[in-house]
């Protein structure tokens, strides 16, 4: 009998890893296509390699700048020198600004999550969005779904986990609880995260939480990372700067089953109360996509059609929300559709642009690209108009589907759904610069580049026009009025903080934008040669970065929010009149319909109407 009580705690010990010690190079926030980026990759990577004891190595996320295709494979290159196994999960740099639509980080490294044991700890990552739209991190539901699998097919319950996501488990993360609820389900004894850019040490309701520092140098000459190590029942991290030195323990967390199941701890969850103080605003119905939801709406002869990311184009009867057909597409869906009579036309990141009849959803013509769109498509009388990740913008005729020009100098990627105006196309980029040309031939009218930081571009905001002005808002917190004929500008004010949210008023006599900072919404008049203010609204909004456009029909705007908000505001009273919670993720679209409807599109996959 002592024998084998001897043997079973001995492969209780084998099972828990505590028999050997195990070590992993934690590398976090390359942000490859950034300055010096590279060669402190480089380093970290031959560090990695001279240290025998290293099992492993964790990526988690900002693996490149900016998402593009040319970054991503230059580090599955530098990647791929390891000596050591090496598993990886996209950042937000990864997802915001892809211009394949979050299709090439798998194309290239395979997928966007990964489970394996090690030692008798099981390490699960999943991407953390936000997928293509500047918000809060949102776990995609197809990365839930994953989770769900990894932990309902475990072999042992009591498994310990290390979980592994970009963003912090907090409501940096729009859907935070809902992780914490599945890992509490099991046995999770750690999360590691990066985002931050530095070391530290977090409690996510009872679950450790270690950032690690960004692989970057900042100031200093060298980058570096975080050497961990698993010995016993203890997981320890120290700085490590490559090829120099480890520094001491910074962090001590005790690897422990919490049994969360026993928690009886109310911990914060999103609010709907807010929905129970304004009656005059109702649901009439929602759908909930079995996918997320990165795009706008368009409706017609009441019928509705999004898009969204596992590829379908989908349309919707407008009274009920009962779906009424589905295009299936190669790629995922972030551009929103646009509809004229019973033709309805939007674009995949299969490379593809396609036209389909708005009643039954059979394809009338396709048009075939080089490279993914992520950007929505405008029609104007017999013309599509959009732009495209290959640097083109094109138009194309709405009935036969061929091209009728194209402008090929576009610097960087289009994501924007254009501005037809006088005569000319308006759009931007994520290469720093504005455009606009002619309607008819597609030449190039006049440019305008001004932000030395495409980071800065004017690239997601949909332009709007009046009184010979087009008015944008970008990145760097200005709005901004030019010219529509010469591009001169007109005005460039920061003094009324915003992004890249702007609508304008039925007359287009208002132009309208979210004060970030100070959660106000602001009018502006379209006819003055200078910003000048008409009416603020104390909305109440907080720190708001939801690039959605603003809206209006009936005298109300219709502000969009990160937080899943619709915020209606009586244009005569300059007052909030309602505010109505969806959800708690970004909302992407409101469209004002008829009999004082909206259809709203929120980025978890909600598709709503709202009657007020």
């Amino acid at each position: 009998m002592k024998r084998i009580t001897t043997a079973i705690f001995f492969c209780l010990f084998i099972i828990n890893g505590w028999a050997q010690t195990l070590q992993y190079a934690h590398v976090t926030d390359i942000h490859i296509g950034s300055s010096a980026s590279v060669e402190d990759m480089e380093r970290t990577v031959q560090d990695i390699n001279s240290i025998s004891t290293i099992d492993f190595v964790i990526l988690s996320g900002d693996i490149t700048e900016f998402g593009s295709d040319e970054e991503l494979t230059l580090a599955k290159e530098i990647f791929d020198q390891l000596n050591k196994p090496w598993y990886i999960v996209p950042g937000n740099h990864d997802s915001k600004w892809s211009e394949s639509g979050n299709n090439s980080f798998v194309r290239i490294f395979g997928k966007e999550s990964f489970a394996f044991e090690k030692n008798g700890y099981l390490f699960i990552g999943t991407a953390s969005g936000p997928n293509m739209r500047m918000a809060p991190g949102l776990v995609p539901h197809e990365q839930l779904v994953f989770l769900d699998s990894a932990l309902a097919n475990m072999e042992d319950p009591d498994q310990p986990i290390i979980f592994v996501n970009h963003y912090p488990l907090d409501e940096s993360l729009s859907n935070w609880y809902k992780v914490i609820d599945k890992l509490k389900t099991r046995n999770i004894q750690a999360t590691l995260l990066g985002h931050g850019h530095r070391n530290k040490l977090f409690n996510f309701e009872g679950i450790p939480g270690i950032m690690g520092r960004s692989n970057l140098r900042a100031k200093n000459e060298v980058g570096g990372y975080n050497l961990a190590t698993i010995k016993q029942d203890t997981l320890y991290y120290a700085e490590r700067t490559p090829g120099q030195k480890t520094h001491p323990v910074w962090c001590k967390v005790a690897l422990k089953n919490h049994h969360f199941a026993q928690d009886k701890t109310n911990w914060a969850r999103p609010d709907y109360s807010i929905n129970d103080r304004f009656t005059q605003v109702q649901k009439t119905w929602e759908v909930q996509d079995s996918s997320d939801v990165g795009t706008g709406i368009a409706s017609n002869n009441k019928i509705a059609v999004y898009g969204n990311s596992n590829g379908q184009i989908i349309a919707l009867d407008r009274t009920s929300g009962k779906a009424l057909w589905k295009f299936q597409t190669a790629g995922k869906v972030y551009s929103t559709p646009a509809i004229t009579k019973n033709r309805v036309v939007c674009a995949s990141t299969d490379n593809s642009i396609y036209c389909l009849n708005l009643k039954n959803g059979k394809l009338i013509w396709s048009f075939i690209t080089d490279k993914s769109i992520v950007a929505s498509p405008e029609i104007d009388g017999n013309d599509v108009f959009i732009g495209s990740s290959e640097g083109i913008f094109r138009s194309i005729n709405l009935k036969t589907g061929k091209l009728n020009w194209q402008f090929a100098d576009v610097n960087n990627f289009v994501e924007t759904r254009p501005l037809i105006y006088n005569g000319l196309v308006y759009f931007g980029s994520w290469g720093n610069a504005f455009y606009a040309l002619n309607q008819q031939t597609g030449k190039l009218v006049w440019k305008r580049e001004k932000y030395t930081n495409r980071m800065l571009s004017p690239a997601a905001v949909w332009p709007v026009a009046a009184n010979g002005k087009v008015f944008i808002v970008a990145p760097d917190r200005h709005m901004t009025a030019l010219d529509a004929t010469t591009g001169d500008e007109i005005w460039d004010s920061g003094k009324y903080t915003c992004r890249e949210s702007i609508g304008i008023s039925e007359d287009g006599k208002l132009v309208y934008i979210k004060n970030m900072n100070e959660g106000n919404v602001d009018a502006f008049y379209t006819n003055t040669k200078e910003q000048k203010l008409a009416w603020e609204c104390p909305a109440d909004l907080g720190y708001e970065i939801a690039p959605s456009p603003i809206t209006e029909a009936n005298g109300y705007l219709f502000v969009p929010t990160t937080n899943g908000i619709v915020c209606a505001i009586d244009k005569n009273t300059h007052q909030v009149a309602w505010k109505y919670k969806i959800s708690n993720a970004l909302i992407n679209h409101i469209l004002p319909v008829s009999d004082r409807q909206l259809l709203v599109s929120v980025l978890d996959g909600k598709i709503v109407c709202l009657q007020y």
